[in-house]
């Protein structure tokens, strides 16, 4: 799984094909596992720190490190048995792409995407 989401524009399906891709292994994982509250919890902290950083790459320096300690809260929540190990590599592989404060911007639009798809998915 490779995302890229520091090319600006992103790829023509960042937010189409790929968003509904991940959806479709997010929506295999056994019923206990990628609930969409917990999931929820996820893009509502993503959110927070896009917010925060506001499109401003010197914010996004500052803040880096707390973006990517979301890696070690994804690692808990499956240690936990609560989201599965697709998520984990899907979000860790958006976290490691998440290098700007654009590619933020693309990480939160991947993930609402994502979110819309599952929803289809699992109403």
């Amino acid at each position: 799984m490779s995302i890229d989401l520091a090319t600006v524009p992103p790829a023509a399906e960042l937010f189409n094909a790929e968003a509904e891709k991940i959806a479709n292994l997010l929506a295999q994982a056994r019923n206990n596992l990628n609930k969409s509250t917990q999931i929820r919890r996820f893009y509502d902290e993503l959110v927070g720190w896009q917010e925060r950083i506001d499109g401003d790459d010197e914010k996004f320096k500052q803040f880096e490190a707390f973006i990517k300690m979301l890696n070690a809260k994804v690692a808990y929540a499956k240690g936990r048995k609560l989201v599965d190990e697709e998520f984990e590599k899907w979000f860790r592989e958006c976290i490691k792409s998440t290098t700007s404060a654009k590619a933020l911007d693309h990480f939160r639009l991947h993930f609402e995407a994502v979110l819309g798809f599952l929803k289809a998915l699992r109403p």
